[in-house]
């Protein structure tokens, strides 16, 4: 990215905290609702995938492996429908994560919602809504501000920045 980049975030600093103070609330309210931090960060990492936020699924993917996500999750995750290695509540929320999102016409999204209706509680259901909102939000702050994703150390199994993988040609 070049370093004309205009940062939303940081030209309106009142907006950034406000929508901060947001995520907050609604962190608060699913853990309210017994929504577990790993269902929020896969929410937050496929919505992030779906919207092409770079910055965002640097950040999530971290988080989400902190929350407990395993290796494979995070792999199949573009494709957990195909998969079985989500449980009902984590297929719920990616679901409602994914529809609001897409926002698919009336009668998709309406079939999609009712069936994650039928896993989730009310305070569930609402909480992943508003986390889905949420996190779209700041997907559309990150991708209009061109935030960079920086190189990190190494992590374990990773190549570092530079490093060539073994069998690779020089």
């Amino acid at each position: 990215m070049s370093g004309s980049n205009f940062f939303l975030d940081k030209s309106d600093p009142a907006s950034w905290r406000a929508l901060n103070g947001l995520a907050f609330k609604v962190a608060d309210a699913a853990q309210q609702a017994g929504v577990p931090r790993l269902v929020l960060e896969l929410v937050n990492v496929r919505i992030s995938q779906l919207n092409g936020c770079a910055f965002c699924l640097d950040l999530h993917v971290r988080l989400a492996r902190e929350a407990g996500a395993s290796e494979q999750q995070i792999a199949v995750l573009p494709a957990w429908r195909e998969t079985t290695v989500f449980t009902p509540i984590e297929r719920a929320a990616l679901t409602v994560g994914e529809a609001a999102t897409e926002l698919p016409g009336h009668g998709r999204l309406q079939t999609e919602m009712s069936a994650a209706r039928a896993v989730l509680t009310d305070g569930q259901y609402s909480a992943l809504q508003w986390a889905a909102v949420t996190m779209n939000a700041f997907n559309r702050i990150s991708i209009l501000s061109g935030h960079p994703v920086r190189p990190r150390a190494a992590e374990a199994g990773d190549r570092g920045a530079g490093q060539e993988a073994v069998g690779s040609p020089a």
